[in-house]
């Protein structure tokens, strides 16, 4: 299980720890925020789009080599730049990182799945998403004293010996998971499959609790600067929301593999708390921001792991992949959508509003998932 847990601390790592210094050291490169904003598109945007598919392929010829022909080809497009060093290609390393981990992740969340039996899922998938946390904790910072040692050039060079590092691990590590056998599915089965609930609920959820974690990282420091807070306290409220979802995951996986917690229960919990957070962040000082944080770090603790064991336990063990990859395309479009709501709604107001409408989105969830299970029943 280590290496896919160093797996996910990967794509991790290298999206955060790139995206929160590009526009710092490579002024050559990013010559203007629209620049910016298109290179740190292309992480993202290729993942949207090639998430299902590699999933699907994880699906019919095996997780395993999809993982690791992932992780080669993110440390083939981390090295591209490193030795280049031009703007021309680090749109092009960006963009293969991205395509990189659209096949890796997947893959090693349905290796997951495929590891363990069903009465440790839970604590899995808890365990995975810890690892998810810390890359996401330490990528910025980390990266940052890279970036500050030795320019971009270096961040790249040490996440082409990670990949390379990590896929070695692997083929060693990681026991070979043949493909089951398949029925045919046509476009409308799976229409109909991801329409189901049961995909629907966990999905929405997962989508919901990545909305809220963006927000909480790309604006909590805006109201606290709007509060006269420098950037260290700005910076540790941050951290407090990526810590706390760190601390969270495993426990709340444990419990769920004990029986002390219901995917329903958790999963409704963890909205409820990630929109009371929204509506802490509301308040003005040091203390709306830091309480915010925290509880959008807990209820997307809980709601991470949770999601992905429902997941993983009404699947079909042959469609693993297919589902865990548009799984993951339901928190990237959380990943984008929570922020770009708020934001809209702050330029029409103010960011205050924005928090809260997001907030009852979020809180909204629960009574969403009711009806659907009705529907469904």
């Amino acid at each position: 299980m280590r290496p896919l847990y160093a797996a996910g601390f990967t794509t991790a790592f290298g999206a955060h720890g790139i995206a929160a210094n590009l526009g710092a050291d490579s002024p050559d490169a990013v010559t203007s925020l629209l620049v910016l904003g298109g290179l740190l598109a292309l992480y993202d945007g290729a993942e949207v789009v090639l998430k299902p598919v590699f999933g699907t392929i994880a699906d019919r010829i095996g997780a395993r080599p999809v993982l690791l022909g992932g992780l080669v080809a993110f440390t083939v497009a981390s090295a591209l730049y490193a030795l280049a060093d031009s703007p021309g290609w680090l749109w092009a390393a960006r963009l293969g990182q991205g395509a990189a981990a659209s096949a890796f992740s997947p893959a090693a969340s349905a290796l997951v799945a495929r590891l363990n039996p069903a009465a440790k899922q839970g604590r899995a998938f808890g365990s995975y998403g810890f690892y998810k946390s810390v890359g996401y904790t330490l990528g910025p910072l980390l990266g940052g004293v890279l970036v500050w040692a030795g320019g971009l050039r270096l961040l790249f060079t040490v996440l082409a010996v990670l990949g390379a590092a990590v896929a070695g691990w692997a083929l060693i590590a990681v026991p070979v998971v043949p493909p089951l056998p398949r029925a045919r599915q046509t476009v409308l089965d799976l229409a109909r499959r991801l329409a189901d609930p049961v995909f629907l609920v966990p999905t929405a959820a997962l989508a919901g609790a990545t909305a809220a974690l963006s927000v909480g990282v790309g604006f909590l420091p805006v109201s606290g600067a709007v509060a006269g807070l420098g950037t260290v306290a700005t910076g540790a409220a941050v951290s407090v929301l990526a810590a706390c979802a760190a601390v969270v995951q495993p426990r709340a996986g444990r419990a769920l593999d004990a029986g002390r917690l219901t995917v329903r229960g958790g999963l409704t919990a963890g909205l409820l708390l990630a929109a009371a957070g929204l509506g802490c962040a509301m308040l003005p000082g040091l203390a709306g921001v830091l309480l915010g944080a925290a509880l959008i770090g807990v209820g997307t603790g809980l709601i991470t792991p949770l999601g992905f064991a429902a997941l993983a336990s009404s699947t079909p063990p042959e469609r693993l992949g297919q589902t865990m990859g548009a799984a993951e395309l339901g928190r990237e479009l959380g990943d984008a959508g929570g922020p770009l709501l708020v934001a809209g709604v702050a330029a029409a107001a103010t960011l205050t509003y924005g928090y809260g409408v997001l907030a009852v989105l979020l809180a909204c969830g629960p009574l969403v998932a009711v009806g659907l299970r009705r529907r469904g029943g």
